[in-house]
């Protein structure tokens, strides 16, 4: 049912109507092989349905520095485990929805 409306809200935006942020940002910039404009665009549109602004931030951190990544998810902090659960969501459906 969420990715069913998750789908639908993606329709409704519009494949070519992306928007630069700190997602789209960070994915450009993180150099892996298979990253290119369409992906990380598609990405960043999923961010924007799913994080906050101040979450985008923050995750964008982490695809600059996968060793953060390792300490926000080992962290026992209660904000960081919201975060962490939040993050994990946003990724599964960016992978869902982008393929990436």
């Amino acid at each position: 049912m969420k990715f069913t409306i998750f789908a639908a809200a993606c329709l409704a935006m519009g494949a070519t109507q992306a928007s630069a942020g700190p997602i789209d940002g960070a994915c450009m910039g993180a150099g892996r092989n298979s990253t290119n404009r369409a992906l990380c665009e598609c990405i960043q549109q999923v961010a924007d349905m799913t994080l906050s602004r101040a979450d985008q931030r923050r995750a964008a951190k982490l695809f600059k520095d996968p060793e953060k990544a390792q300490e926000v998810r080992m962290s026992d902090r209660k904000a960081d485990e919201a975060f962490w659960d939040r993050y994990k969501n946003f990724a599964a459906a960016a992978e869902g929805y982008c393929g990436g």
